[in-house]
């Protein structure tokens, strides 16, 4: 026998001396063997001189091995000279044709053959169901048993591979009945076939079954059923089944096994058993292999620590693209920025999978710039991209939040041609939203029909408008998603609509949202959980929000948060410092926002309980490990002011250990406007002016501070400041939700359709209030207007408004219900006090401070 090294170049020399001088094959490859010896890679090509059709056998898995079309078609030629031909050498120019991808030719020969044998139906079927193209396969099949040629072992591993990827399983069940009907079960190959199919299918039990009656098994056998059980979600039985195979005499547990056992480790939280998997992996000498260290990576980095996985990481011989890969989303997840780059630079090659690992990292580490750079450098480099690097590099974008760079991203995604892919179409609207360009938005969300939209943009224009505080236009887009039934209510919608109803106070329609989220089984997320809690409390119902909170499976530090929240909304400060303690009691750790929570709630005390309020605010370090920050102070301040010790909130103020911003000194304004003290008012307005803060909110409590004092001067420099900064004052907004419908008043409002009815009704109300004692403030109004039209100012402010529809259009005792976009008014919150005692009706007016209950001429809130 002799040897000679084969290139892809020597394939025309063979067809121009070789195949043309004679029909001798024999004689044609001794002159190419004795006349070329060229390298091809070490690969080599062995040459029987008394066997001449094993030498074509070799030939053609040349070709197929260097991709030569037209080697192969001129072996083809070779061998139909040859006399005698052998029935294999056919077979074998088939499944190399297949392998070339000329399908076209495979056929040709298949024609050609006057008595197809079972190996040349086996291997069309083959071929054809590994393809993708099962249906031929399948045909093939049929015609091979209607021909009367018996399967063999390899022909119904063949068919079952093609009822598999399908999911045929009628087709399936019938060649099983047939191969045991053949005794072919008793092969391990077929039965592993056999079981691989059951599981593709969803039928575990039918694997089971065909695992049980094996009369032998290989590791195949095992991980087959095993990583079936995994796929259903049976870990239990998986880890049962995989403790048997180690007590299994003759059969060793291989790579594939130890890695899917360790998948079910990571999604069952099984922790020792991940361990002791390790162990079994270094026992049997697979401690090494790249998959069963990824595999422990992958295990160490979910339910271990950093320096469990850096220690398997350092003990691997060899690493590869996916172990690198791994450590660097391993570092990115604690937030190791530096470290997560560095493996990233030590990397010895790198794919688009490793450089999105590196784009999402930043993204969820808070550094989307970092993100645009690297994404530039991979454009630069000339790394390839797909639609998941131009979702994160969207996403990169959106948080960013800067117009200009989401516009040329934009641009770079339309050229690039991604722009029709649902999910990157999604990721744009997000992004749009993200960036102050919600025209574009609604661009891209109405340009085609709406019958045509995946779920995913639906979910992402409802989120893009509530994120931008258009309620309705969010609540539009869900109605009618519904309607057109192409949208899937979520986790995501859900919390997204649930958060748009809170805002609303449509407690209605939440209702609804959680009936459906009950049908769907989705309140075993917590985040819709957390956001049921909130929109009830934030609609008036804390009977229901704590339901909701008691009736949850799990609880995080936000659900606790949302129910604390609730409570400091609804004024019931006591009840929220009751929440604390169970919290501590039940060791929850508190987080920066409880703790601001804690804080505020002892502004809505039944009692003055600053002294504890302080003794907590100065544990918050030493105790919990929270540094306060502004917001901390802020609401320990308005705890002071709240009680009337404005001195004392001053002194805080002063002895902060950095300086204060406006958002604190306006904590201290607010109540100095309260308890009408004008000395420390002043102090605090000037701090304010001087930072010269960005909140047009900010001047106008300034400037009606003033105006309270008598100083119009000031005042109306204080609103000429804001103009000249061009800030507009945002516009007081009440409505009221009556028959499913959101009826909105502004100040003056004569634009409803029942405007006469409205004002003839306040008019009365006024006027009985007059009556038993209420006196108009107007204090807040210019000082040049007339008195008359001071008060005029006043009756038609949006709340009054609002309340006297809600008053018309209802019946009994039921309470009026009013939501507020901004704080109430001194003079309005005085007015409803005379009103429930006039109406003999509650009314219950939510601002943005939270509830007033006015009942019997009292409010919640216990203001003046």
């Amino acid at each position: 026998m002799a040897v000679i090294n084969l290139p892809s170049i020597a394939a025309p020399l063979f067809r121009s001396h070789c195949l043309p001088q004679s029909s001798n094959s024999s004689r044609s490859l001794s002159f190419y063997r004795t006349h070329f010896s060229l390298s091809n890679h070490n690969k080599t090509l062995q040459f029987h001189p008394s066997r001449p059709t094993k030498n074509y056998t070799n030939l053609l898995n040349l070709a197929v091995q260097n991709g030569d079309n037209e080697l192969a078609m001129a072996i083809h030629a070779s061998i139909l000279k040859l006399q005698g031909k052998a029935p294999y050498l056919f077979n074998a120019l088939i499944l190399a044709y297949f392998k070339l991808g000329l399908t076209g030719h495979a056929y040709k020969v298949f024609d050609c053959i006057n008595n197809p044998d079972v190996v040349t139906y086996t291997s069309m079927v083959s071929w054809f169901a590994k393809s993708n193209r099962e249906i031929e396969a399948v045909k093939f099949f049929f015609e091979m048993r209607r021909l009367g040629i018996e399967p063999n072992e390899y022909s119904f591993v063949a068919i079952l591979t093609a009822c598999g990827r399908i999911l045929d399983l009628e087709l399936g069940c019938q060649v099983h009945c047939l191969a045991v009907k053949m005794g072919c079960v008793v092969d391990t190959f077929v039965s592993n076939a056999f079981m691989g199919f059951y599981c593709k299918c969803g039928c575990l039990d039918c694997a089971l079954k065909v695992f049980d009656e094996m009369p032998q098994r290989d590791v195949s056998s095992w991980n087959t059923v095993i990583s079936g059980l995994v796929k259903e979600n049976e870990y239990e039985t998986a880890l049962k089944l995989f403790r048997d195979l180690l007590q299994t005499d003759g059969i060793r547990a291989d790579s594939f096994t130890l890695s899917t056992v360790l998948t079910v480790c990571i999604e069952h939280g099984v922790i020792m058993e991940g361990c002791e998997v390790h162990a079994c992996a270094i026992k049997l000498g697979l401690g090494n292999n790249v998959s069963v260290s990824n595999a422990l990576i992958n295990f160490y980095s979910k339910w271990g620590s950093i320096k469990d996985v850096v220690c398997v990481f350092d003990t691997m011989r060899v690493k590869d693209v996916i172990t690198w890969t791994q450590m660097v989303s391993v570092y990115m997840e604690p937030g190791l920025v530096e470290m997560a780059e560095k493996v990233f630079d030590e990397m010895p090659e790198r794919n688009r999978v490793s450089y999105n690992a590196l784009l999402q990292g930043f993204c969820q580490n808070g550094v989307p710039f970092r993100a645009l750079c690297m994404f530039c450098k991979m454009v630069i480099e000339g790394v390839e991209l797909d639609d998941f690097s131009l979702t994160i590099v969207i996403n990169a974008c959106g948080l960013y939040a800067d117009k200009d760079t989401s516009e040329q991203i934009h641009g770079f995604v339309l050229k690039c041609g991604f722009g029709s892919n649902d999910r990157i179409e999604s990721a744009l609207l997000d992004m749009c939203s993200k960036c102050g360009r919600m025209t574009d938005a609604e661009q891209m969300f109405y340009c085609n029909p709406l019958t045509q939209k995946s779920s995913s943009i639906w979910t992402s224009m409802i989120c893009g408008y509530a994120r931008n505080g258009l309620s309705y236009e969010a609540l539009s887009v869900f109605f009618d998603g519904q309607a057109e039934q192409h949208m899937i209510i979520d986790e995501i919608v859900s919390t997204t609509v649930l958060g748009v109803c809170a805002t609303l106070g449509f407690d209605r329609i939440g209702e609804q949202i959680h009936s459906i989220a009950l049908k769907l089984d989705l309140l075993h997320d917590i985040k819709l959980g957390n956001a049921l809690i909130g929109m009830y409390s934030k609609c008036g119902n804390m009977t229901a929000a704590i339901k909701v909170f008691n009736n949850m499976k799990h609880h995080d530090i936000a659900s606790w948060n949302s129910l604390m929240s609730g409570y400091i909304f609804h004024k019931q400060g006591d009840k929220a410092l009751d929440l604390w303690e169970d919290m501590k009691k039940k060791n929850i750790y508190p987080d920066s926002i409880t703790t601001l929570l804690i804080i505020s709630a002892y502004a809505h005390t039944a009692s003055n309980l600053v002294d504890e309020c302080y003794t907590f605010f100065h544990s918050m370090k030493t105790t919990y490990n929270i540094e306060p920050d502004s917001n901390h102070y802020a609401s320990l301040v308005g705890v002071f002011g709240k009680w009337g010790l404005l001195e004392e909130a001053e002194d805080i103020i002063k002895k902060m250990p950095y300086e204060a911003d406006p958002f604190v000194w306006r904590a201290l304004l607010d109540n100095c406007r309260v308890h009408m003290n004008t000395v420390i008012g002043t102090k605090a307005a000037k701090e304010i002016l001087a930072k010269k803060p960005n909140n047009p909110s900010t001047y106008i409590l300034v400037s009606n501070l003033y105006s309270a004092f008598g100083r119009w001067n000031c005042s109306e420099t204080t609103r000429e400041e804001m103009r000249e900064k061009g800030f507009k004052k945002r516009p007081g907004k009440s409505w009221i939700i009556h028959e499913n419908k959101i009826h909105s008043f502004y100040a003056r409002d004569r634009s409803h359709a029942r405007f006469k009815d409205i004002y003839s009704g306040l008019d009365i109300l006024v006027l009985e209030c007059l009556k038993i004692g209420y006196i108009p403030d107007t204090s807040f109004v210019l000082h040049e207007v007339e008195e008359l039209q001071k008060k005029d100012f006043l009756y038609y402010h949006s709340a009054k408004l609002a309340v006297t529809y809600g008053l018309l259009m209802t019946k009994g005792r039921t309470p009026v219900r009013v939501m507020k976009n901004i704080l109430l008014c001194g003079d309005c919150h005085s007015f409803f006090k005379y009103v429930s005692i006039v109406t003999k009706r509650e009314i219950h007016v939510r601002d943005a401070s939270g509830f007033h209950c006015f009942v019997n001429g009292e409010c919640t809130c216990k203001g003046t």
